[in-house]
C-alpha cells in the first residue's frame, strides 16, 4: 500500500512563516516585549497553536495577550496572503507526484481553519486536500499534542503508524512522534534562512529520521521507498 504522508502547511508547503513571525514579533513589541525578533521568536513558537504563542508572548512581555490576539494575527496574515503568500518551491510538482502514485495525503496545521483554507486555495493546492486539511481548531490541543495529526490519520483512513509526517518544527515533531507517527524534517522554508544546519540538528534530536532541504528530495525518498514507514 502507498504510504499516507501527513504535511505541516506552514513553512513546508507554503511560504508563510515568515509573514506570520513578524506579525507576532510585531504585536509583542506593541506589547511591551523588548529586544524579540522573528528570527529568535521561531525558536520558540514554531508549530504551536496561537492560543500558546498568545500565552508566550503575555509571558514575554509582563502582561497577558489580548484575547483576541490569535484573530489579530489571523487578520494580519489573510490580508497578506492573497498578495504576499507563495508556495514552497517545488510543492505542486511534489503533490502531484504523489497523489498520481496513490499516497494517501492530509495536512495538520496550527494555523486555524480560515487562514489554512485561504493559504491552501492562494497557493493552488487546494485541490489535493479537499476534505483532508485539519487544523488545530478542530482539536483540544494543538501540536506537541497528538491530537491534530491523529485526527489527520482518520480522515484519510489510515493507521497512525502507517504514517509519515514532515514538519519544520520540534513541537510538530514531539506531536507525530506520541501520535506513532514517522516524523521528517524540513528546513526549506525562508523562515530558516542562515540557519538551515543548526535547525537540521534541532531536528533531528526531536527525532527525525530524515531531515530535507528541498520538497524534491522529499518525494524521491518517499517513492523510492528509502523512508521507514
Amino acid at each position: 500500500m502507498p504510504p499516507a504522508i501527513i504535511f505541516d502547511l506552514d513553512g513546508c508547503l507554503v511560504e508563510n512563516e515568515v509573514l506570520s513571525l513578524k506579525a507576532i514579533a510585531d504585536e509583542a513589541h506593541r506589547l511591551g516585549a523588548k529586544g524579540l525578533n522573528p528570527r529568535d521568536l521561531g525558536k520558540e513558537v514554531l508549530g504551536l497553536k496561537m492560543s500558546r504563542i498568545a500565552e508566550w508572548v503575555g509571558n514575554r512581555a509582563g502582561r497577558p495577550a489580548p484575547e483576541d490576539f490569535a484573530q489579530l494575527i489571523d487578520r494580519i496574515l489573510m490580508d497578506q496572503y492573497p498578495t504576499d503568500l507563495n508556495p514552497i518551491d517545488g510543492a505542486y510538482d511534489l503533490l502531484s507526484a504523489l497523489h498520481h502514485a496513490g499516497c494517501h495525503m492530509a495536512v495538520a496545521t496550527g494555523s486555524s481553519k480560515a487562514r489554512m483554507a485561504l493559504a491552501l486555495r492562494t497557493t493552488s493546492l487546494d485541490g489535493f486536500f479537499e476534505g483532508r486539511a485539519c487544523s488545530s481548531d478542530q482539536v483540544e490541543h494543538g501540536k506537541p499534542a497528538p491530537d491534530l495529526f491523529l485526527l489527520a490519520a482518520k480522515v484519510i483512513g489510515r493507521a497512525p503508524g502507517d504514517c509519515l509526517v514532515i514538519e519544520d518544527s520540534p513541537h510538530g515533531v514531539e506531536g507525530a512522534l506520541a501520535a506513532g507517527m514517522t516524523p521528517v524534517g524540513f528546513v526549506g522554508g525562508g523562515h530558516l534562512e542562515g540557519r538551515r544546519d543548526d535547525h537540521a540538528d534541532i531536528l533531528r534530536r526531536a527525532g527525525c529520521v530524515r531531515v530535507v532541504d528541498r520538497l524534491k528530495d522529499f518525494g524521491a525518498l518517499v517513492l523510492s521507498g528509502h523512508l521507514t514507514k
